[in-house]
């Protein structure tokens, strides 16, 4: 894509973001395949048509805002462990900064773990296919900044010496695994749940 169409895209008269915003109402809340294309278009405003000059398809969208969690998540673990030097603090921090999230982000991750399996074999077409490696990269990303944090608490004689590589995709995997279940009406808070999956983490690491 041009800089130009790029630019047109997420311009000021854009519906991009509200677009973005719909379908992850739809999307999280009745799943991708109960969502229909037309029912995002009426709550933006715009005809079915219209959704085509932003995306070539649904799933197009759904990668998009696949890629879009993977880069906030990566960003708010980032600015979780600025400037803190202890380990166990950092993997606290680091694990509690998943779950500070608003409603539209937790559908946004429960959307990212419900079609992880999209990322696994090319796409048939060129746009597609650059969100879906946009997103592998950023996995990988997300994987190799875990990896170097556990490696410098073990290092630091703080952590157990392991395969961090591994402990990472465990970690990681107790902590995905709250938005299988996890429900904003339900009977725990989002941060009663954030405190029991630190704790739990952290005797995972240590």
């Amino acid at each position: 894509m041009t800089a130009a169409a790029t630019d047109e895209l997420e311009g000021p008269r854009s519906k991009r973001r509200m677009i973005l915003e719909a379908a992850v109402d739809h999307f999280g809340e009745v799943g991708f395949e109960h969502t229909k294309w037309a029912t995002v278009a009426k709550d933006v405003g715009i005809g079915q048509t219209a959704l085509y000059h932003y995306f070539e398809s649904k799933t197009h969208c759904l990668l998009t805002i696949m890629s879009a969690e993977l880069l906030q998540a990566q960003q708010r673990s980032r600015v979780a462990v600025e400037g803190i030097s202890d380990p166990e603090e950092v993997l606290r921090k680091a694990v509690a900064s998943a779950f500070e999230v608003t409603q539209r982000e937790a559908l946004q991750a429960r959307i990212l773990l419900s079609h992880q399996d999209l990322l696994v074999a090319p796409r048939p077409s060129e746009r597609e296919e650059a969100e879906r490696v946009r997103a592998r990269e950023l996995v990988r990303e997300i994987e190799a900044t875990w990896a170097e944090m556990l490696r410098a608490g073990m290092d630091a004689g703080v952590f157990p010496e392991r395969d961090e590589r591994v402990l990472v995709r465990l970690v990681l995997g107790l902590v995905n695994s709250v938005w299988r279940w996890y429900r904003p009406k339900g009977p725990q808070t989002l941060q009663e749940v954030s405190d029991i999956v630190v704790e739990a983490c952290v005797r995972l690491v240590r």
